[in-house]
């Protein structure tokens, strides 16, 4: 009997037994209830001892029961175990049939190992000499393999690098296959030769056109400058507004062209034959931007950039400061640092933006670091002023870095060369000019302000002394001494700016020289019962004065933004005195 049927059969017997007190409890109760009073003690005794033999009865039945339950389970496991020993028998014996059979087979295959064994002596005899032919074979396939791929070493090393190098330099499909003739490649290297030299045509051709259309562009946007700086002195106050933002307008749409001209190789702006100073240069690509009101100049250098590299360092700091204003969300300034070292000159631009990611930043240091111009990698959407400042940047062996900014966004320096810089020297004359008195216009009625805009053209000159006929308000104090040149024009010392160097100079105001002419024709206008027009060269002279906070003559005028250009300036430069501070 297994424990398993032992467990089982517990429980069972266990619940007879209980269900058998049960049956003779209610028995005894329902017998004792159901006699007399004077008869329930001896029915409750007889009662209790039949319920007493009952239970006992049941037990003896049980106790039986469980023995021949645990005899029938012991002979069926006797029974299994004799058919677990039967099967085991059966299955020796089949087994030794196996193993006999298997020996036979084995005979068998020992036999018939044997004759192929024989026959396998043969074919490896037959191998052998098949091998040394094979041998011989695969050695001359290897030499031949090792001239076929010292050949494509040559063509992929040599051959296929020396056509690509002299095509685009601009021999013929023909010069080119001459030195290739009788070569196991010379069919891959004239149709490979055919098709570069049809994409350089087509590379060529598309950047002619580009430089051509450039060139139209320059002279063009040269064209519509002079016209509109003639209309600017021919036309009177109602449409120099206008004038103004359509000269500040074409000298953006010059630059434009001026980039397009860098990316295609073409000549790019204008070259002087003197230096430029480094003042004029940053005012001219001050006047080349949109955003020129959110620039800030800080320059006290006294520098000067060599003529035939002056365009390009201006178009290299307008396409920085252009870029620095579009990505700084006004009212953010664009600050703009000049400092001599002993290796040129550093030019820090600083804007307030975001900054650039770390993927923008490799980006833009490639796009500067110098290397050839690829035009392939530049997309459709890709902004191409990091593109034209590597050119120029190689072009003129300008070194462009990046840096954090301190005011948050992005930093810029420009290191000019030694070799392009120079410092001109004051002249060993110095005299000194009298100061002029201020002289006293009439008032003039209000006239709406024109917007400040960089103007291209320039307004020279000095004002004359005024005349003893016109009455002077009040004679000004003696001022210090100022440098002047043998033109006698005012000169400023070295870390000196201009608006200083005018403001300190006695009897210069620096304004157009027809102001003391036209002065007393308002005056006149009055008299004779005409409405008074105010001048422009009034106007602009008055504005000068007040922006480099000099003792201007007494004028009275609604002033509009023009100012006047260093005397060494080119024309077109735009015409801001101070630091717009």
């Amino acid at each position: 009997m297994t424990a398993r049927s032992r467990q089982s059969g517990k429980p069972a017997a266990l619940v007879t037994a209980l269900v058998a007190v049960i049956v003779a409890g209610v028995a005894v109760a329902m017998a004792v209830g159901s006699a007399s009073a004077g008869q329930r003690s001896a029915v409750g005794l007889w009662s209790s001892l039949a319920a007493v033999v009952w239970c006992l009865t049941v037990g003896a039945v049980l106790l039986q029961w469980r023995r021949a339950r645990r005899l029938a389970v012991g002979l069926a496991t006797f029974r299994t175990k004799g058919e677990v020993a039967l099967a085991a028998v059966l299955r020796a014996e089949a087994a030794t049939a196996a193993a006999q059979a298997d020996a036979q087979a084995a005979r068998a295959q020992a036999a018939a190992a044997q004759r192929e064994a024989e026959a396998a002596r043969a074919d490896m005899l037959a191998a052998r000499s098949e091998a040394v032919e094979a041998r011989s074979e695969a050695a001359a396939a290897r030499a031949a393999a090792d001239d076929e791929r010292d050949e494509l070493a040559l063509l992929a090393e040599q051959s296929i690098p020396e056509v690509v190098r002299r095509l685009r330099a601009g021999a013929s499909v023909e010069t080119v296959l001459v030195a290739h003739r009788q070569t196991a490649h010379e069919g891959l290297l004239a149709l490979l030769a055919k098709e570069i030299a049809y994409g350089e045509r087509q590379r060529a051709a598309a950047l002619a056109v580009c430089a051509t259309a450039a060139g139209r562009m320059q002279a063009l946007a040269t064209s519509m400058h002079a016209e509109l700086r003639e209309m600017e002195h021919r036309h009177g106050e109602e449409v120099l507004g206008d004038l103004l933002r359509l000269d500040h307008s074409t000298a953006q749409a010059g630059r434009m062209a001026d980039s397009i001209a860098v990316l295609t190789g073409a000549r790019s702006g204008r070259r002087w034959s003197r230096p430029i100073p480094v003042e004029s240069v940053l005012r001219g690509a001050l006047g080349r931007i949109n955003g020129y009101q959110r620039v800030r100049l800080h320059s006290a250098s006294g520098a000067a950039v060599a003529g035939y590299a002056a365009e390009g360092v201006m178009h290299v700091l307008a396409e920085l400061m252009d870029n620095a204003a579009n990505f700084s969300a006004p009212p953010a300034e664009v600050h703009v640092y000049v400092e001599e070292l002993h290796t040129g000159l550093a030019i820090t631009v600083e804007d307030g933006g975001l900054g650039l990611s770390e993927v923008w930043l490799r980006r833009a240091e490639q796009a500067v670091s110098g290397e050839p111009l690829d035009l392939t990698t530049l997309s459709a959407g890709t902004r191409l002023g990091f593109a034209v400042v590597g050119a120029l940047a190689r072009k003129h062996a300008l070194a462009i870095s990046f840096r954090p900014s301190s005011r948050g966004g992005t930093g810029v320096v420009v290191r000019v060369p030694e070799q392009l810089i120079t410092h001109p020297e004051l002249p060993q004359s110095q005299a000194v000019a009298p100061r002029a008195e201020p002289v006293a216009l009439p008032a003039a009625p209000a006239v709406s302000a024109v917007p400040a805009l960089p103007r291209s053209s320039a307004v020279s000159g000095a004002v004359e002394p005024p005349s003893p006929s016109v009455s002077s308000s009040s004679t000004a104090p003696a001022a210090p001494a100022a440098l002047a040149g043998a033109d006698g024009l005012p000169r400023r010392r070295r870390g000196q700016t201009l608006a200083a160097a005018a403001g300190a100079t006695p009897g210069v105001v620096r304004g157009p020289a027809r102001l003391p002419v036209q002065a007393a024709a308002p005056a006149a206008r009055q008299a004779d019962g005409e409405s008074p027009q105010v001048d422009t060269a009034g106007r602009f002279g008055a504005f000068r004065q007040a922006l480099q906070g000099a003792q201007p003559a007494t004028v009275t005028a609604p002033s509009v933004p023009l100012t006047t250009p260093a005397a060494d300036a080119p024309a077109d430069f735009p015409n801001t005195l101070e630091d717009n501070t």
